[in-house]
């Protein structure tokens, strides 16, 4: 199921849902984010850039997607995990998922990944999401939101996907 190949105008996803920048700042951390359409290596792609800084209780950006309308949930029980094409600049990066199970900002269902500096297909199984502030397992009959995350670490983001997707077992 495709998720985004970032081909239609203003991040707007295949999903009929627009992408959003979201950093520490709500929070009152001073990261700074940038999430834009680009183009590299002839490769459509949604970009998130920006410095990640831990002053103030900060430490993250994120190229965030609802995956339904709001106030609805997507079934992805047919789908073994979620499949990116990555490009970036050698960092680690993080997918998060949320399901109306996160009740704070905090929580979501985490699982990382390297993105090398030539374009790679990363698959990430739902098995390897790992909950992050709740006890509640990963429910993807009821998955609300996916991000694309620069966390944890002072550093700078650099990370472009040329396509998300949920990819079935082989």
């Amino acid at each position: 199921m495709l998720i985004d190949d970032f081909s239609g105008k203003n991040l707007v996803s295949m999903l009929g849902t627009p992408w959003r920048s979201v950093s520490d700042q709500v929070m009152g951390g001073i990261s700074e984010v940038s999430v834009t359409q680009d183009m590299i290596d002839g490769r459509c792609c949604v970009r998130l850039t920006g410095d990640v800084c831990l002053e103030n209780q900060g430490g993250f950006i994120q190229a965030a997607l609802e995956l339904a309308p709001a106030g609805d949930t997507l079934d992805a029980s047919a789908y073994a995990g979620v499949r990116l094409i990555v490009r970036g600049n050698n960092e680690k990066y993080s997918v998060h998922l949320r399901t109306p199970d996160n009740v704070r900002p905090w929580q979501s269902y985490r699982a990382h990944f390297i993105a090398a500096a030539e374009w790679k297909t990363i698959d990430l199984p739902f098995a390897v999401f790992i909950p992050h502030r709740l006890d509640v397992p990963l429910d993807v009959t009821r998955l609300r939101r996916i991000g694309l995350v620069a966390i944890g670490r002072a550093f700078r983001a650099d990370l472009a996907v040329s396509e998300l997707r949920f990819y079935r077992a082989s």
